[in-house]
């Protein structure tokens, strides 16, 4: 056939050259089919097409790699449909770079192989080689050259006849946390139900779309949408997650008229909804800007995350990573080829430093006291943390009021119609139940800043064990007057009397020779033991509170450091702030020697028995404090108990705690506003001989220290040691 079609152009030309037709003429009719293609030089053409083409998918070229297809594959697939051949594979490879090496180029006269073998560098899969691939090169009249003879078995064999990349994930189920005595908080034994329907099989589309629609409480454009435009004619859609009621009530009319199938889905639940939420916190669907992230260890923006709390902060513990095979799924649903798999990252679980029973009991006092007492119509909530004084590991962490970590997650245990409620009431709640009172809550002190100001004053000389001061009722400098919370006084006081009786005046005057001495002495103490700056527990939001220094005073109050600031602090009052997560770790540092330490809520992960200690000491700051100047504090808060003038003796008179050796110290800070309560503070350290324990109570607007956070803190400390209240 080629010999007659050459035989007949001869023909032609001599024709025309018969006929006068010139030069001209002839190159006109040259013929348009290229002569045979000569090995070598040839090859090494098509060797150049076949590497342009890969070096350019390698490169994200798609515009180039398309240039160099054959005409008529050009007008078959257009460059935004080869493109997004290309992408929806990438995407599905999750795909960060490829590397080849030609093996062999074959073939005869205008069609040729080459042959070779790709590796896949992906993010979610690891590198993975496909061996044996080929590109089809043929000579294109059009391009006047070799090109590439495209179609989908470019990208993989099998997509030439119709074969799809599909990722079967395999997503690990999050895992659960539990208090320290293993109790569990959190698990995934909530249940939903997924419904599937495979769209081709739907018998009735319209009332189907309906009906899921409304079960679902989705728009039913949306749900057209998923079925008709995202979805191929041949998939099982995924159609959402129906809570169990809506099952039970809808299931029947799903199946036919959508030809449903359900599977159950685990989802996430608090066991004890309002024990610890402000800790544990709550989980949900990632926000846009974390998509990208959770897409680059291979989850997809559907993945729920931890939002809150421990939740958020040890998702990567919690949750783990997903693994999965990459296959060739034919279009008959068959699994064609397995192209690579991954195992998925197992997630672990968490045990608390948080005891739960001693959590739930204290809850119970505060629910308790709250409503018997004619104070809590003026208070807007109260924070109790217990802390091991030599570890730092969290006891207890509660915020009152609490609300039921249950109703932030998408999937509410509760029910959604009964969340949505409950979310609405939190909203319209002015106490604000949703802030952590005992990390997030800074508060002005009141009379347990004297702790700090007493080692102040020993620390730095100015005042000594044989310092004496007589609280007469008052303290005077110039026409500042100052009163004590006793009208007559105390009389003669020394550090250790004037922590036990809480006399103001002795620590006015301490607070003035501080400032006379050095105006940044008390201060610096105040930063050296944590305050005004976060405390480092890390796995929850905290506040740095305020301490006002002589560099910052005028930003809070409009006026330069002098001797008022410095006064005003000494009994914790003016701007000076504190959550009671500080003040736990300032009592804290009293009671084991100086050590500041850092915080713990989580004391192992691991997987069944075999866990990875989290909560170990981690001093971070050694005080070095005298042991002589901490005795002196420490025999004053144990007279605060113990000692008939001890402002918070009256409470403990009949309690077995006398024999454990309770040591405290009360505080009552007046707040902003002239009929407003104050705060009430009480803070402990238990047993006096060899502490363990630390204990801050604080009620926000509700009395006096000794007469409100005082009893609370001997009820759970009752508990604690005696296991009752």
């Amino acid at each position: 056939m080629r010999n007659f079609v050459l035989a007949h152009l001869a023909a032609a030309l001599l024709f025309l050259a018969s006929c006068g037709g010139g030069a001209e003429q002839s190159a006109l009719l040259r013929p348009t089919i290229p002569p045979e293609p000569q090995r070598g030089a040839d090859l090494e053409s098509a060797d150049e097409v076949a590497r342009r083409f890969l070096d350019a998918w390698g490169a994200g070229d798609f515009a180039e790699m398309h240039s160099l297809l054959t005409y008529r594959n050009r007008e078959l697939t257009p460059l935004d449909e080869f493109q997004a051949a290309y992408e929806l594979a990438q995407l599905n490879l999750t795909l960060e770079r490829i590397e080849y090496k030609p093996t062999n180029l074959s073939g005869e006269g205008r069609v040729l192989a080459f042959q070779y073998d790709l590796t896949l560098h992906t993010r979610n899969l690891g590198r993975f080689t496909d061996t044996k691939r080929m590109l089809q090169l043929v000579v294109d009249p059009q391009a006047g050259g070799w090109r590439i003879a495209w179609s989908p078995a470019a990208i993989f064999t099998e997509m030439g006849e119709g074969a799809r990349l599909v990722f079967e994930a395999q997503v690990p189920s999050r895992a659960n946390i539990y208090d320290r005595h293993g109790e569990a908080l959190a698990d995934q034994n909530g249940r939903m139900v997924r419904v599937l329907a495979n769209n081709s099989r739907i018998p009735d589309r319209d009332v189907c779309f309906q009906i899921l629609a409304e079960s679902l409480d989705e728009p039913v454009e949306e749900i057209a949408d998923l079925f008709n435009l995202r979805s191929k004619s041949d998939w099982i859609v995924d159609a959402g997650l129906l809570e169990p009621d809506v099952y039970i009530k809808d299931n029947d009319l799903m199946k036919a008229y959508c030809g449903a199938e359900f599977r159950q889905w685990p989802t996430r639940r608090y066991v004890q909804g309002a024990l610890l939420p402000h800790v544990i916190g709550h989980v949900g669907y990632p926000d846009a800007e974390q998509i990208p992230g959770l897409e680059a260890v291979g989850f997809n923006a559907e993945t729920i995350i931890g939002k809150s709390g421990l939740e958020a902060s040890m998702n990567d513990i919690l949750g783990g990573r997903p693994g999965g095979r990459l296959s060739l799924v034919a279009t008959d649903g068959r699994r064609i080829r397995a192209l690579s798999e991954v195992r998925s990252r197992v997630p672990e679980s968490l045990w608390l430093t948080i005891d739960g029973r001693l959590q739930s009991e204290i809850r119970r006092l505060l629910l308790d006291a709250y409503e018997s007492n004619p104070w809590s119509d003026d208070s807007q909530g109260a924070s109790v943390v217990m802390m091991d004084v030599n570890n730092g590991e969290i006891l207890a962490m509660v915020s009152h009021p609490s609300y039921d970590g249950n109703i932030l997650n998408p999937f509410p245990a509760t029910g959604r119609a009964q969340a949505n409620d409950a979310l609405a009431a939190i909203v319209e709640d002015e106490r604000n139940p949703l802030l952590n009172r005992v990390a997030q809550g800074a508060y002005p002190t009141g009379s347990v800043m004297k702790g700090l100001t007493a080692i102040a004053a020993l620390e730095s000389g100015v005042y000594d064990e044989t310092t004496r001061y007589n609280c007469t009722g008052s303290w005077t400098y110039g026409a500042d007057v100052r009163y004590d919370w006793l009208r007559g006084g105390h009389g003669i006081m020394s550090v250790q009397t004037g922590v036990t009786n809480s006399c103001n005046p002795f620590f006015y005057q301490a607070g003035f020779s501080l400032n006379a001495r050095d105006p940044w002495l008390l201060p610096s103490f105040g930063r050296l033991l944590g305050l005004g700056q976060l405390t480092g527990i890390n796995t929850i939001p905290e506040a740095a509170g305020i301490l006002p220094t002589p560099d910052n005073v005028e930003r809070y109050t409009g006026l330069p450091w002098s001797y008022a600031h410095a006064v005003n602090m000494s009994i914790g009052q003016g701007v000076v702030q504190a959550t009671p997560l500080q003040m736990a770790r300032l009592y804290a540092a009293i009671a084991n020697g100086g050590y500041l330490l850092r915080p713990h809520l989580v004391r192992e992960r691991g997987i069944l028995d075999q866990r990875t200690r989290v909560a170990k000491r981690e001093v971070m700051v050694d005080a070095e404090l005298d042991a002589a100047n901490l005795a002196i504090i420490r025999r004053g808060m144990c007279d605060v108990v113990h000692s008939y003038s001890g402002t918070a003796a009256h409470q403990f008179l009949t309690s077995p705690l006398l024999d454990v050796g309770i040591c405290g110290k009360t505080g009552t800070a007046q707040v902003p506003g002239e009929d407003d309560p104050p705060h009430s503070w009480f803070i402990a350290y238990a047993p006096a001989k060899e502490p363990q324990i630390v204990i801050v109570t604080m009620v926000e607007n509700a009395d006096e220290g000794s007469t409100v956070a005082a009893p609370l803190t001997r009820d759970i400390l009752e508990f604690y040691y005696f296991g009752r209240a």
